[in-house]
C-alpha cells in the first residue's frame, strides 16, 4: 500500500526528518610521501563533493563543520610496500589532537595496508578534523592517490 501524506509529517509537534549536511568527500589527487616514525599530515586535495565549503582542500586540509551537531567522520588510507612486521596508523585530529585511529599490521615483506575506519563525535561551530598518517617503516612510503584514500563526514540527522 501507498499513503501519500501532504503537508509536514510530525514526531509530537516537531517536524520529522532533517538534513545531514555539511557533508562532503576528499581524496589525494597524487601519492604522497610519508617519512617514517612521525605523524603526517594527509593532504586531501581534491573534492568529490563538499555541499557548505566546509573543507579546505587547499592550505590547511581539514573539516570545520561550522554547524553544531553530530557527525559521521570516515577515512580510508591505502599504503605501499610495507614490510614484514611493521605497521601503519591512521588518526583523526579534533582540534590539533587525536581522537580515533585505524591501526594494521603488515604480515609479509612487500605488503601493500589498507586502513578504514568511521567515527561518531559531537563538533560545535568552531571545531576542526584532520587526518594524520604514522608508519614505523624505516625509510618513506607513499599514500595511494584516488578513492584508496579518502576522507569525509556527514552531519548526523537528529
Amino acid at each position: 500500500d501507498t499513503t501519500n501524506i501532504v503537508g509536514t509529517l510530525q514526531n509530537n509537534g516537531s517536524a520529522v526528518g532533517g538534513t545531514n549536511t555539511p557533508a562532503f568527500s576528499a581524496y589525494l589527487s597524487s601519492n604522497q610521501s610519508i617519512s617514517t616514525a612521525s605523524f603526517t599530515k594527509i593532504q586531501f586535495d581534491t573534492e568529490t563533493y563538499d555541499t557548505d565549503g566546509t573543507y579546505d582542500n587547499s592550505t590547511n586540509y581539514r573539516f570545520t563543520p561550522g554547524v553544531a551537531g553530530k557527525y559521521l567522520i570516515f577515512a580510508n588510507m591505502y599504503l605501499n610496500s610495507l614490510s614484514d612486521g611493521k605497521n601503519v596508523r591512521l588518526d583523526l585530529y579534533k582540534n590539533g589532537a587525536s581522537i580515533a585511529f585505524g591501526r594494521t599490521d603488515s604480515a609479509k615483506a612487500g605488503s601493500s595496508v589498507s586502513v578504514n575506519f568511521s567515527y561518531a563525535d559531537s563538533a560545535n561551530t568552531t571545531d576542526y578534523y584532520e587526518l594524520f598518517v604514522y608508519h614505523n617503516e624505516g625509510g618513506s612510503l607513499n599514500v595511494a592517490s584516488g578513492a584508496r584514500t579518502s576522507f569525509g563526514a556527514n552531519k548526523i540527522i537528529e
